[in-house]
């Protein structure tokens, strides 16, 4: 009896939806979840700072500032999601991560820059994400330290062990293989950034609503006694940088495809902008309405708050689980570059082989 042909069995199984046509593993993922992917790195702890970056900026700049880049991030977003596929970006062959899109499409030095450039931001934004959550985690011991011993102590916390505690987490969570693994961290992410963006919001509400409120501008912070014509220009520039970082992700956009990718990504792009946008204006214009000028750089763990200090708590607590998931969507395509490189450098070893095969 003639035993089925490797080729044969392989086009079963696309038939059956276990793998695409090109004999990778079909991507299960759905508009929901590349949604959460996306929220999941748009959004950031970095929201409960934008009230400092109005600061800087004031109402004429700022809150047009924040529309501009949502567009720009938009539009960009729906022309790499074209480049998912070469050279037609419906039926041509697939682009899996961002570093192929570039190749294909690009190639030679331009390629290489790229690829620095993306790993770069990746690695630099992961240790940005371990030093803001350890910076959350000392924040709940020293909000509980204020609240026992009163707001003149200093409560002072050291955030290396956090650091540590943090990476040790990242160490488990980075045996996931794939993206597609990913979808409950990234929706457990997006309901952790809504949660403390909404707690934030809440208290700028109530700072509002009990007329303690602090002065706003036009320009943002006035040149003056406390303030240098320099301080003012690079704090400007700064809360520029914070904004448009604040909506970078196009470096993740394509390993986190979901098929009918043309179709799927394009609303996905559209309703995870959107929805980060809407959240980064309320929570930056509520947060400047609250504190005006004197706003901090993140009035969670600056402690723009005190009290309720359990509700402060809770909102870093958050920050940290939000990120520890972030994380990971970010991380990822550095990952899966290491993996390949070192079974490329070492081929015989049967461990970096099998790794490699898991997560590609």
């Amino acid at each position: 009896m003639q035993k089925p042909s490797s080729s044969s069995f392989e086009n079963r199984e696309v038939m059956n939806g276990d793998f695409d046509d090109d004999g990778r593993i079909r991507r299960t993922g759905t508009l929901m979840t590349t949604s959460a992917h996306v929220m999941a790195v748009v959004i950031g702890s970095g929201v409960l700072s934008l009230a400092w970056c109005l600061a800087q900026l004031g109402w004429m700049i700022g809150v047009p500032l924040l529309g501009a880049f949502a567009v720009i991030t938009w539009y960009t977003c729906i022309l790499l999601t074209d480049c998912y596929r070469s050279p037609d970006p419906v039926t041509g062959t697939r682009n899996y991560n961002y570093m192929q899109a570039v190749k294909v499409n690009l190639g030679g030095f331009k390629y290489k820059l790229c690829g620095i450039s993306q790993y770069a931001t990746q690695i630099g934004t992961s240790i940005g994400y371990a030093i803001t959550s350890a910076i959350s985690m000392a924040a709940v011991k020293r909000s509980n330290c204020f609240h026992m011993y009163g707001h003149n102590n200093g409560c002072h916390t050291l955030n290396n062990t956090y650091v540590l505690i943090f990476g040790a987490i990242e160490i488990v969570l980075s045996q996931i293989p794939n993206f597609h693994e990913l979808s409950l961290v990234s929706v457990v992410a997006t309901i952790m950034s809504f949660a403390y963006a909404g707690i934030g919001i809440a208290l700028s509400v109530a700072k509002i609503a009990g007329g303690t409120s602090s002065k706003t501008s036009l320009t943002g912070i006035a040149v003056g006694p406390n303030m240098t014509h320099m301080e003012k220009m690079w704090n400007a520039f700064s809360a520029i940088g914070d904004i448009a970082f604040a909506y970078s992700f196009s470096f993740v956009l394509l390993e986190i495809q979901s098929p009918p990718e043309n179709k799927v990504m394009k609303k996905s792009c559209t309703i995870g902008i959107g929805a980060s946008t809407m959240l980064y204006m309320v929570c930056g214009i509520l947060g400047y309405l609250a504190f005006g000028n004197d706003s901090s750089g993140n009035y969670l763990t600056g402690f723009g708050f005190y009290e309720p200090f359990w509700l402060v708590d809770i909102g870093n607590i958050c920050v940290v689980i939000h990120l520890l998931g972030a994380f990971q969507v970010i991380i990822q395509p550095f990952f899966a570059f290491v993996e390949k490189w070192s079974q490329e450098k070492w081929p015989g070893c049967k461990f970096i082989e099998k790794e490699y095969i898991i997560g590609k």
